[in-house]
């Protein structure tokens, strides 16, 4: 979940640290230092290549590796210029050169080194709040295996607007996906009052109506709004219900994206009817949502996911097609189906996502003995 870090800032932080092959520059910026003031036209040919040596440590090795560097370039400086029997002046100008831009290069290094404690901090913190708001679910409830992941579109993004929930109740495991519109703490405040409002009353409320429009109440109250007129702020959310026995799904759409049916190779989008208003809209007058009941096989899937998995572009600017893209696949259970999601997306997206994305997949476990029958 929001625990994962992405692609992106683990091969930031192995440059920094080192690993990879940005860690020969330092070390090929001396030697061809050396090798220019040896065999180039003298003089100082290649001291601009020993002094920025220095500078290129604190982009890529540590601080150590960068101490180290900066005397390496200081001792290749004077044995070059002793070497060549240079004057004792020009000796002293080249090393008062390498040492002053050694030392801009550890002060650089330091403050990046500050930079990124503090960031890392930030994000554990984030992780954390995130962690208590949106508790990632067990990963078997009622007869149903479940998987989660939420993927921030930025570098170090661990917290946002989408979220998502599943809770077994006297009713059947009930599940809700949904995604706050904007972004930052207003959309994290208006996310967990819906969290908090659905755990509070997935136990409670008779039908996923009755639930909806107590969602609906939490997120006015945390957007702000007297219900008057349309907000400019407002949550889509899916509700979904699977009585026990698990043998269908009911679904209750707030304006948010359909599920998808993931079975036996195919994979099928679900709801029928209109979606309902989002939560939190404001909008006078009943809701005329309505559910839709299918058929919940054994060991078929079901996947629900937010717009920043629909809305992943490649470079032609196409949108991700979960049918065409999951179509023909076979998967053991949730946390496949959720890691091939997110694997494909990002395939897709070149790397590149443009908005957070989460996802959900609900297993219903084959019956014992279902395999060798």
């Amino acid at each position: 979940m929001a625990g994962r870090r992405t692609a992106g800032a683990t091969n930031g932080a192995a440059h920094r640290t080192g690993r990879g092959p940005l860690a020969l520059l330092p070390p090929a910026l001396i030697v061809g230092g050396v090798l220019a003031n040896v065999v180039g036209p003298q003089p100082y040919t290649g001291l601009p290549l020993l002094a920025a040596a220095p500078l290129a440590t604190c982009i890529v090795l540590t601080f150590r590796g960068a101490v180290v560097i900066a005397a390496l370039s200081i001792v290749a400086s004077v044995a070059v210029d002793l070497g060549l029997d240079r004057p004792t002046a020009a000796l002293l100008v080249d090393v008062a050169d390498v040492l002053v831009i050694s030392l801009i290069g550890l002060w650089l290094k330091r403050v990046m080194d500050n930079r990124d404690r503090s960031l890392s901090l930030t994000r554990d913190i984030a992780e954390a709040a995130q962690l208590a708001v949106l508790p990632q679910p067990p990963p078997r409830v009622g007869e149903l295996l479940v998987a989660t992941r939420y993927q921030g579109a930025h570098e170090g993004a661990r917290i946002g607007g989408d979220f998502f929930a599943v809770q077994d109740t006297p009713y059947g495991v009930r599940l809700m996906m949904g995604d706050v519109r904007g972004h930052g703490l207003p959309a994290v405040s208006a996310m967990s009052a819906v969290v908090g409002a659905f755990r509070e009353n997935a136990h409670h409320a008779p039908d996923l109506h009755a639930l909806a429009r107590r969602l609906d109440t939490a997120a006015e109250r945390a957007e702000g709004e007297e219900g008057e007129g349309f907000s400019e702020e407002f949550t889509t959310a899916l509700l979904g219900e699977i009585p026990p026995g698990g043998d269908r799904v009911v679904l209750l759409s707030r304006g948010h994206l359909p599920p998808y049916l993931v079975a036996d190779g195919r994979v099928a989008p679900l709801i029928r009817s209109t979606p309902g208003t989002p939560l939190g809209a404001g909008l006078p007058g009943p809701d005329n949502a309505e559910t839709d009941t299918f058929p919940l096989p054994p060991g078929a899937s079901l996947l629900l996911t937010t717009d920043g998995v629909t809305e992943a572009r490649d470079r032609h600017g196409v949108f991700y097609d979960p049918v065409r893209g999951l179509a023909g696949h076979s998967f053991d259970g949730p946390q496949e189906l959720v890691d091939t999601v997110v694997r494909e997306v990002t395939a897709w997206s070149g790397g590149r996502l443009h908005d957070d994305m989460a996802v959900l997949a609900l297993t219903r476990r084959e019956p014992p003995g279902a395999e060798e029958a």
